[in-house]
């Protein structure tokens, strides 16, 4: 049935930063469109926790971003659902080690698809509900974006790219959506665990001297997403504890 509550897709909403944003946003009254690849257990388990807080606000969706016939099926499932879509959340994110030398053309497609083509072209097919909501767009981005370490040069130019479409998207949908993208630094370590010395440097190298966690991420999303940030586009937050400053 349609909803009067505001409606926001976010991509990769399962676990980490994905879910801290899902409960933020529920926690200020959004219904969710929750997208997820293969967490299917992690998943259950947050849309259970959301509709217990309240009935009927979550729809669960799974779908491989890089096939791209799946991406305008998410928005018009969101759509149909819902009757309405104000907001997009651009989250999902591939990551692995792409040293150069050793990288190959299919990791670059990956990375790519997901980090890069996936949003633009979700976005997309977004942007009629978007227009009419007056809506906005976040993509989460990456501080190695902008600072490249060297194990992850495609990973990096492939969040380079959707720095790129995040300023290219706030132009082409102007003045109706705002687009704005959000470059994370030590917010959480991979799942497959971090040398210990690199983790020790990069904490070195940031002026807070420790990491972030997942809300820090979801509160900067709830604002720009808010009306607060009403006349906010074509920008990038990092949210870094200052390592951004080198």
């Amino acid at each position: 049935m349609p909803t009067s509550r505001r409606v926001v897709l976010v991509t990769g909403a399962a676990r980490r930063v994905g879910a801290a944003i899902a409960r933020r946003l529920h926690a200020d009254g959004w219904d969710l469109a929750l997208h997820y690849r293969a967490s299917a257990s992690e998943m259950q388990a947050l849309i259970a926790e959301l509709e217990t807080a309240r009935a009927g606000s979550t729809l669960m969706l799974q779908a491989e971003l890089a096939a791209f016939d799946r991406l305008p099926e998410l928005v018009a499932r969101t759509v149909g659902h819902y009757g309405r879509l104000d907001a997009l959340v651009n989250n999902a994110s591939a990551f692995y080690p792409t040293p150069a030398g050793s990288a190959t053309p299919a990791q670059w497609e990956e990375l790519f698809a997901v980090n890069a083509r996936a949003p633009f072209f979700l976005s997309q097919a977004a942007a009629p509900h978007l227009r009419a909501a007056h809506g906005a767009i976040v993509n989460i981005a990456d501080i190695y974006a902008d600072q490249p370490r060297a194990d992850l040069a495609v990973y990096a130019a492939s969040k380079a790219a959707l720095l790129a479409v995040s300023r290219g998207l706030a132009v082409s949908l102007a003045p109706e959506v705002r687009v704005n993208a959000v470059s994370p630094g030590a917010i959480l370590w991979p799942d497959a665990g971090i040398d210990p010395d690199v983790q020790t440097r990069l904490l070195a190298q940031t002026p807070l001297g420790r990491a972030g966690n997942p809300d820090d991420i979801a509160g900067i999303v709830a604002w720009l997403l808010g009306d607060s940030a009403s006349y906010i586009t074509g920008q990038v937050v990092r949210v870094d504890g200052g390592r951004a400053l080198g």
